[in-house]
């Protein structure tokens, strides 16, 4: 015995999901788990499988196909003509026709059809996780002229972040236009305090991570360091690196340790110290204004 499994990610341009790719993950554990030999048909841009159109189909004694609505349309038909000598197995699938007129399947699982329906197959797939980072940048700042670095800066954290697995929320904080559709200051603070970790070339991107006690990689991309350096020095923050000097290295190092539970205690500590000193503000200021 030996399956090929397939599903929309198995054709280009098809439209594949989140949900397709967890529910071939799914299935190819369970033939894992049985001792059941299997190939993977893959369509760029995906890799690791081979190519359903080119494989020989006497190769396999099974078929399933896996996940997403099927119909009688093309390119079903190419598929099931090319492997109509194996046993065709239907999957997690929502088929668009009344099963009664039209179902190609020798078993059918399906997730709804004219019959019947049951609960999606991602769900059963075991959840990962990546860390959720907010991307929070500056724009050019004029007033620094020559000093103020943040293409550079930018340049660096777009490589890093496109060479890890990460979910990269972009987070305007500018309200008189926002670029992510954010309108008032609650709806940027409540999407801050819901990263893992954050990533700022602004200073209020720095200080509004630490006061939801999410760790912050700063970034200071005025050369010389300026208004981010000196906030980030009297917060007590331990992470600052600098534009002029920002390298894929510097920032690795940053961000892991702001995955650490000591970089969120260490972030608690932060704006804690900070409130009390800015009680003492309070304080002095009123006591100016009542005398």
């Amino acid at each position: 015995m030996k399956i090929l499994v397939a599903g929309w990610f198995s054709f280009e341009g098809m439209g594949t999901t989140a949900g397709d790719l967890l529910s071939k993950d799914v299935v190819c554990d369970w033939l894992a788990q049985a001792g059941i030999s299997f190939d993977v048909a893959m369509a760029p841009p995906f890799q690791g499988g081979i190519n359903w159109q080119t494989a020989n189909p006497d190769f396999y004694t099974h078929v399933i196909f896996v996940c997403g609505p099927f119909g009688n349309g093309w390119p079903v038909t190419d598929f099931l003509e090319h492997y109509k000598s194996c046993k065709l197995i239907g999957l997690n699938l929502t088929m668009l026709q009344d099963i009664k007129e039209w179902n190609p399947f020798d078993i059918l699982y399906e997730r709804d059809s004219s019959e019947q329906a049951n609960p999606d197959l991602s769900i059963a797939a075991s959840p990962v996780k990546v860390p959720v980072v907010g991307l929070i940048k500056s724009h050019k700042q004029k007033e620094y002229r020559e000093r103020a670095l943040q293409d550079k800066a930018h340049s660096v954290i777009e490589e890093f972040l496109q060479n890890r697995e990460l979910a990269v929320v972009e987070i305007d904080t500018r309200l008189d236009e926002n670029k992510t559709g954010l309108r008032t200051p609650a709806e940027i603070e409540s999407l801050i305090a819901r990263m893992d970790v954050v990533i700022s070339t602004r200073l209020h991107g720095t200080v509004l991570a630490l006061k939801h006690e999410v760790p912050v990689v700063p970034i200071d991309p005025i050369s010389g360091g300026a208004k981010i350096e000196r906030q980030v020095s009297e917060l007590g923050w331990p992470i600052l690196l600098y534009g002029e000097s920002l390298t894929q290295e510097k920032l690795s190092q940053a961000f892991e340790y702001c995955l650490t539970e000591e970089a969120k205690q260490k972030a608690r500590a932060c704006i804690e110290a900070a409130r009390k000193r800015l009680w003492n503000i309070r304080q002095e200021l009123i006591s100016q204004l009542q005398k």
